[in-house]
């Protein structure tokens, strides 16, 4: 599930420290889902990550590719 994250972020040319900057979720945090060591996340946090990336929860957790959302 983390990895599609940092893939998405990387896409974007975003460190976690700017995604932690744009979604108000720690890094730590997102360093723990992108490595996949915690698998606990809130839904307010995959939304705020999602949100940041400018994405869809769902696109970014659950869809076998991710779709990006154009703004």
């Amino acid at each position: 599930m983390g990895y599609r994250v940092k893939e998405v972020r990387e896409q974007k040319g975003m460190t976690q420290e700017a995604l932690s900057a744009a979604s108000g979720v720690g890094r730590v945090t997102i360093s723990l889902i992108e490595s996949g060591a915690t698998k606990n996340a809130s839904g307010s946090t995959l939304l705020k990550l999602a949100t940041a990336l400018g994405t869809t929860v769902d696109s970014l957790f659950f869809d076998e590719s991710v779709q990006m959302i154009e703004h």
